[in-house]
């Protein structure tokens, strides 16, 4: 594996905190999502504009919805065909479609 590039303390902080802001924004969304604010329809939607979206893995995106743990998220995504590390905006339309059917 590649080593990292070295970046200068001023880069290391704006790195980090550009990080911070992305993972707060995908936990807003996971949280909206549980909530029933946000719909699964309304995340696919969204994959392609958004980069929250578009960079949340499939697997944590399901499992944020109501009704759906751990498992049962596996599940569809093994029915659909969607690798555990797929994220959004790396979905196929049939797979979007299939997710759709079973889901929503």
């Amino acid at each position: 594996m590649a080593t990292p590039p070295v970046l200068d303390p001023a880069q290391r902080a704006a790195a980090l905190a550009k990080a911070a802001v992305a993972r707060a924004a995908r936990a807003e969304l996971k949280s909206k999502l549980k909530m029933g604010s946000v719909t699964l329809r309304q995340a696919l939607e969204n994959a392609d504009s958004d980069p929250v979206v578009g960079k949340l893995k499939v697997l944590a995106m399901l499992e944020s919805l109501p009704g759906l743990g751990k498992v049962k998220a596996r599940r569809v995504m093994e029915e659909v065909g969607i690798a555990d590390s797929r994220r959004v905006q790396g979905l196929g339309a049939q797979q979007r479609i299939s997710l759709l059917e079973k889901l929503g």
